[in-house]
């Protein structure tokens, strides 16, 4: 994209300031009383319309002034984020008090959780340590009567095994089988999609096991302030509110990204269609060998995100130092 004018960044950054604050659109005259843009209407709406070309704004209404768009919001975000203000300074003197008075982690990212959705009026959201999901590198079937016994080989050079109930005449099945996985865990994972129909018996047994709940490590996490992201205008009907519910009721850690780096998803960018509606501010922080957490606060797009940003990275550190 072509860089914005200093006029342009000036307009883009007020209208993002005023729609925050206001849920409301705005016009040229509000920007220029409101923020001391020193120059005219005229001027400030000629770049309110420039910004509204490039994607950047948009006009709810045919009369109405403009908000900023999601990608508004990004670049608002990547080049225009201001420094947070002086209340981040009173969160981290808070946590660091929370840190000395609650021992057991469990109660001290409830409590962090709290704080974070206190200090923010945002969802908070903080995933314990995990380390990375291991690599199925191998699987070997063995059948001992109307038994199906099944030894998982992972990349680390850990083994488990699978004590499965075999369907009738698909013993005859489990060479080709065998060689199935192999292929398959060669390229990188199991493509059941391309199971082939004469396998289908024993392929069947083992992709249940596999894709059983047992089988997938689970993440402990708490979350805190759903009642206050329901609350948000953005969400106030059904068709809006419910996939948003049932994602958090379902898979809540879909909400976060696996990654060791903080970063902001802003309505579509997110993999999850539920959040389009949404952004995902989030930092990563480290617990010694036990793997990476993730702290996280959700809201509408329109979120003050230099709070929320400094926030997150401001828990995150802490539990780094707290927990390394």
């Amino acid at each position: 994209m072509k860089p914005l004018s200093p006029r342009q960044q000036q307009v883009l950054q007020a209208t993002v300031n005023h729609y925050v604050d206001t849920m409301e659109p705005v016009g040229s005259r509000t920007l220029v009383q409101r923020f001391g843009i020193p120059a005219s209407s005229a001027t400030v709406r000629s770049a309110m319309g420039a910004l509204e070309k490039r994607g950047l704004l948009t006009q709810p209404h045919t009369s109405a002034g403009r908000i900023p768009s999601a990608l508004g919001y990004r670049h608002y975000v990547d080049d225009l984020l201001p420094e947070p203000g002086v209340a981040v300074q009173h969160l981290e003197r808070e946590i660091t008090g929370l840190s000395l008075r609650w021992a057991a982690l469990d109660d001290l990212l409830q409590q962090l959780a709290r704080r974070l959705t206190d200090f923010t009026g945002l969802m908070s959201l903080i995933t314990r340590p995990q380390q990375p999901r291991a690599q199925l590198e191998a699987i070997r079937l063995v059948q001992s009567g109307d038994r199906l016994l099944v030894m998982l080989v992972e990349d680390s050079g850990l083994a488990s095994h699978l004590n499965l109930r075999l369907p009738p005449g698909a013993g005859d099945e489990l060479t080709a089988m065998e060689r199935w996985t192999d292929q398959q865990l060669e390229e990188g994972t199991l493509n059941w999609q391309s199971l082939p129909p004469h396998l289908q018996r024993s392929g069947n047994v083992l992709r249940s096991a596999l894709d059983h709940p047992s089988m997938s490590p689970e993440t402990p996490l708490v979350v805190h302030g759903l009642s206050r992201l329901v609350a948000e205008p953005e969400f106030h009907t059904t068709t809006e509110l419910r996939p948003l519910l049932e994602l958090i009721d379902d898979q809540p850690c879909a909400v976060v990204s696996a990654t060791d780096q903080p970063g902001v998803w802003i309505g579509e960018e997110h993999p999850q269609k539920a959040l389009q509606a949404c952004s995902v501010v989030q930092a990563p922080y480290r617990c010694g060998q036990e793997g990476v957490g993730q702290v996280a606060l959700v809201g509408p797009m329109r979120m003050t995100y230099a709070t929320a940003h400094a926030a997150v990275q401001r828990v995150a550190r802490h539990l780094d130092l707290l927990l390394c």
